[in-house]
């Protein structure tokens, strides 16, 4: 983990965390902190953190012999130093951070936006919107950070409460009226936003995921909710009429709430006109007013994200033409159902698609506007819930005409044990064409596309730090593509659609 911000002025334990007990003297002044006791320096205020590799109140010693001056922990420690102890040491570790980072979220307007799926879209579409109103947007998600000046690649997942810290400052620095947060459960369930106060949440869905690390849909629910609790006093919630658990949350909260949907009754509702393979074209909806969008992503699912945007972008008071040109602005988001287009007769997608839900969407989705055949290039990843994997393969039996199951990033687990685990949602195993190798499956796949076919290649796999199975390196399922299309185009002798090739 990263180390804070330095505050010279420092900050007061007993004000930061009213609730905690110091042991050793009156108060505690801080000007940093570390959660890393290698990395502590002189100074430092050591946090204790209990992560399942190894519990930081057992490296306290060491923290203290590289010279931290306090200790924030959960339980009283032997040491010659101030302690201050607490219920929750993420909790609290969340809150000093921002604590000395200045508290930037009481100056932004920061909406977070949660959900199993359409987290990432979601969050650059309410960027989009903010931007297209006149406002200056930062913005931190799976795909990066922004502080409207400068970016950066993101970490896996949301990120640490010292990187959020950070870049909050640095919004509040570069003049950014609003932040949008892209806010998974594991975060929420580890108290990474702590000390963050949002003005706006957008809970977009709740579906069966990361049960590997919560343990139970209801924990993996219970962690969503930690959102709201985090909401301002004037603030507002937009949730999903449309799906079950989300409306869970209706009656258990006090802030003002807008509802979206196409199915149900909603404050704002869309209603697809027409859909091809590139584009579709929906009418979005509130009270009497209504306005036609035009959206290059295609399907269902991009729709309910473009209805959670655009209540978040209402919720600030944004006219609907506004937010439909904001909206219409996105025009394509890496791995969110993907089009690549080479000029080829067929369609190619690429989607990240992690659950059966959203997998069997996408299959949906593809299926209403393909002429031909739908194949599906699929796997799963390894050290994740293993419970997800007969069900994907289930979805792909059902959906595709072919499914071709590959390997996904699948970590210290044999890819062949990780595909049995698919083949056994089948009916008819021998239905499920098995590639281990994914470049291979991938330029198969593609081999058997003919005009008016669909293929879409499915996980969380790009040129972002995901391995390849085969090789070892840096794996980029798009680049995969584009350099199929182009070779298979040369070895041809140049058919129709090659003068639509982009060479490097």
């Amino acid at each position: 983990m990263q180390r804070t911000i330095a505050r010279p002025t420092g900050i007061s334990l007993r004000e930061v965390l009213p609730d905690g007990r110091i042991l050793g003297t009156q108060d505690i002044r801080v000007t940093s902190c570390c959660c890393d006791a290698a990395k502590c320096r002189p100074g430092d205020l050591f946090v204790a953190l209990d992560d399942l590799d190894e519990d930081g109140h057992d490296l306290v010693q060491d923290a203290v012999r590289r010279g931290a001056s306090s200790v924030l922990a959960e339980r009283p420690l032997p040491v010659d130093v101030p302690v201050c102890l607490v219920s929750d040491s993420r909790d609290a570790f969340g809150r000093v951070c921002q604590a000395l980072a200045g508290d930037p979220s009481q100056e932004l307007r920061v909406v977070g936006v949660t959900g199993t799926s359409g987290k990432t879209t979601t969050s650059l579409l309410i960027t989009s919107i903010l931007e297209e109103a006149g406002q200056c947007v930062g913005i931190m998600g799976s795909l990066g950070y922004c502080d409207s000046v400068e970016t950066a690649k993101s970490t896996d997942g949301t990120s640490p409460s010292t990187e959020l810290a950070s870049w909050l400052a640095r919004m509040r620095v570069n003049g950014c009226s609003h932040a949008v947060l892209e806010v998974s459960s594991i975060a929420l369930a580890t108290r990474q936003t702590a000390g963050i106060e949002f003005e706006a949440v957008c809970l977009t869905n709740i579906r069966r995921d990361h049960l590997d690390f919560h343990g139970s849909v209801l924990n993996y629910r219970n962690a969503k909710g930690r959102l709201f609790q985090q909401l301002r006093s004037d603030g507002f919630v937009v949730i999903n009429a449309d799906d079950p658990t989300s409306k869970f949350f209706l009656s258990r909260l006090e802030s003002p709430v807008l509802t979206v949907g196409m199915k149900e009754t909603a404050e704002l509702t869309a209603t697809v006109i027409e859909r091809h393979r590139s584009e579709q074209t929906f009418l979005l909806s509130a009270g009497q007013d209504t306005v036609p969008v035009r959206t290059r992503i295609i399907g269902d699912h991009h729709v309910y994200n473009c209805l959670g945007a655009a209540a978040v972008g209402m919720g600030y008071g944004i006219d609907l033409p506004t937010v439909a040109r904001g909206l219409e602005s996105v025009s394509s988001i890496p791995r969110r159902m993907e089009r690549i287009e080479c000029g080829q007769p067929y369609g190619v997608y690429l989607d990240q698609a992690t659950t059966p839900d959203a997998l069997a969407m996408m299959l949906r989705t593809l299926r209403e506007v393909t002429d031909g055949r739908l194949i599906c290039v699929f796997g799963a990843p390894g050290d994740r819930d293993v419970s997800r994997r007969p069900m994907l393969g289930r979805v792909v039996e059902r959906g595709a005409d072919l499914g071709i199951i590959t390997s996904e990033n699948p970590g210290v687990e044999p890819p062949l044990a990780i595909i049995h685990d698919i083949l056994d949602g089948y009916n008819r195993p021998s239905r499920g064409h098995v590639l281990p190798d994914r470049a291979k499956a991938i330029c198969w796949a593609l081999s058997e596309a003919n005009a008016g076919d669909s293929v879409l290649i499915v996980g969380d796999v790009g040129g972002s730090g995901c391995v390849s199975v085969s090789h070892g390196e840096l794996f980029d399922d798009a680049a995969v593509v584009r350099t199929w299309l182009k070779e298979t185009a040369r070895l041809s002798g140049e058919p129709p659609w090659h003068r639509h090739l982009a060479f490097d």
